[in-house]
């Protein structure tokens, strides 16, 4: 069990959610909307979160100098002049409404052929959570061109610590655990993590022996060269996928989207998620 002051903190962290620390606040930004709302009606999320809260950190905001904004004007007017084979479906999508082009672009790592689609999440975060079930069946059903990952942030302590447990339990070919580590903290209100970075490592420890992880692979991946040199690509990534609120959308490097932006619903964004990929196919 976590102590009391460790647990309110927790507890105060995850109810900010999905906001990196010093974005502006949502009342502030023209793009806030509940951007979760719709997914969270059909998924179980902490009592604790309120609906207030949530349409408080639901925004999803994107950073950037003013030379990057230009650059953004210009990718946005080479998008509306493309051949119309190349544009999306005619007037049901937009560039600067439903997505953002990312400027510079992001190379992707996938083979010649595939579509890179990234999801940034927090295991904290109830919008991941909410949207993880769709995702899943999206998974299922997905083009056979769509190269799927997902990219976990690194904030702060908290973040990053939910970051390692995700590139352990992929070190050791268990990503089955992933549904059960939001379950985990969602559901059974533990959080995993703890401010002492020792304690933090027995509580995971403790998850992954409880889930048939042996304690000796789980203590040789949590040190490893592979989970270090991951987290530190996650953090140059969401640097790069200019990443403030989660959970985001990344199509081949190029563009970025969110619940918000597609509409409110995860059907929506899962709609735009495989026209937006259709689109980087065909050309």
């Amino acid at each position: 069990m976590l102590r009391l002051p460790v647990a309110i903190a927790l507890l105060a962290l995850s109810i900010s959610a999905c906001a990196r620390e010093g974005a502006p606040p949502a009342s502030s930004t023209s793009s806030a909307k509940p951007a979760a709302s719709a997914a969270a009606s059909q998924a179980t999320e902490p009592t604790a979160v309120t609906s207030e809260s949530l349409q408080a950190t639901a925004s999803q905001e994107t950073t950037g100098e003013a030379d990057a904004d230009e650059r953004g004007d210009v990718v946005l007017e080479r998008l509306a002049a493309l051949p119309a084979e190349q544009q999306l479906p005619g007037g049901k999508w937009k560039a600067g409404a439903n997505y953002n082009p990312l400027v510079p672009a992001v190379p992707t790592s996938v083979p010649a052929g595939k579509v890179e689609v990234v999801e940034v999440f927090w295991y904290g975060c109830p919008h991941c959570n909410a949207l993880e079930p769709f995702l899943m069946s999206w998974l299922k059903n997905k083009p056979e061109y769509v190269e799927f990952v997902r990219v976990p942030v690194t904030w702060g302590p908290v973040h990053r610590a939910h970051a390692r447990l995700f590139y352990v339990l992929k070190a050791l070919g268990r990503l089955d655990l992933h549904q059960k580590v939001f379950d985990t903290i969602h559901l059974q209100g533990h959080m995993l993590v703890s401010n002492d970075e020792a304690q933090t490592k027995k509580m995971q420890l403790d998850f992954a022996t409880a889930n048939g992880i042996k304690a000796e692979d789980f203590n040789k991946a949590w040190d490893s060269f592979s989970v270090t040199s991951d987290l530190q690509r996650a953090e140059q990534l969401t640097e790069r996928y200019q990443a403030e609120s989660v959970p985001i959308i990344i199509i081949n490097g190029k563009y970025k989207t969110d619940l918000g932006m597609a509409g409110g619903s995860a059907g929506e964004l899962l709609a735009l998620i495989n026209d937006l990929a259709a689109s980087e196919k065909r050309r």
